[in-house]
């Protein structure tokens, strides 16, 4: 069997939109074997040729990028077209030029990403996992988890988790009140699963937190929104997390999906080292 194509899905942004344009493409193809390697936020020209770098050895590789800034997507394509690599901006004409490539023609079959393949019931497996997983439930069952979302309460865990189940992955997230309240098996060295730990800043958590409190009409639970106690629970969190080496996503001003989107690179590059 040949190697497969090595696709290279590159966004100025989360890279939502370049996964739902190449599931789309690659559902006209039936014979397509591939891999693909995601680069979200890609902004800068140094960025461009980090990327370009790790093209150096690979023989069957394809660039798409979404890229709004002209000069940054111009650069691309000059420094691809350097290295003989196929690249295209998603408003290109995508099928066409696939069908050219891969030397096969398209089906032009309307529709080809809703088959129900083992994508999307991997897909739905994720969900049922998460949300039985939310919130502390079930952490008999951490090693089932492909992510571990860990942060004091009100950090965007569950709908981070929610997420990322959508885009496949079983997301277990636990609260941290304090250490104790993290399972042990986390700690043991043999745990291979991806950890990320959430963090946001104290002043935002305090307007979250006094903003759930009014929606549940309760202002008796004063300590909830302390904003001292509420520094001193971050500060604790940043030491755990930093003690056990768990990398760490500031979310105070990321959207849910740029914060899925942070936890999966650092998925991918855990799961790299692993292999």
């Amino acid at each position: 069997m040949s190697n497969p194509y090595q696709i290279y899905l590159i966004s100025d942004s989360t890279g939502e939109t370049l996964d739902r344009i190449f599931l789309a493409l690659k559902a006209q193809f039936k014979n397509f074997s591939y891999e693909t390697n995601h680069y979200s936020f890609t902004r800068t020209e140094n960025q461009v040729l980090k990327i370009l770098e790790t093209l150096d050895d690979i023989d069957k590789a394809i660039i798409l990028y979404t890229i709004v800034d002209n000069d940054l997507s111009k650069f691309l394509n000059e420094e691809a077209k350097k290295k003989n690599i196929p690249c295209f901006g998603v408003l290109g004409d995508l099928i066409i030029s696939f069908s050219k490539l891969l030397n096969q023609e398209a089906s032009f079959k309307p529709s080809g990403q809703h088959a129900l393949t083992d994508e999307y019931y991997k897909k739905i497996e994720a969900i049922q996992f998460t949300m039985n997983h939310d919130d502390g439930n079930l952490s008999n069952d951490l090693d089932n988890s492909d992510i571990i979302l860990l942060g004091v309460s009100r950090t965007s865990k569950t709908p981070t988790s929610i997420y990322l189940a959508n885009r496949g992955f079983k997301t277990s997230n636990i609260p941290l009140v304090n250490k104790n309240s993290i399972p042990d098996k986390m700690f043991e060295k043999n745990f291979t699963t991806c950890i990320v730990g959430l963090v946001t800043e104290p002043e935002r958590l305090y307007d979250i937190r006094k903003n759930r409190l009014s929606s549940l009409k309760e202002d008796k639970n004063i300590e909830y929104v302390n904003i001292e106690k509420i520094k001193n629970e971050l500060e604790n969190s940043k030491k755990i997390f930093k003690e056990n080496k768990w990398p760490t996503i500031d979310v105070t001003r990321k959207s849910v999906e740029e914060t899925a989107a942070s936890v999966i690179k650092i998925y991918e590059i855990k799961n790299k080292k692993n292999v």
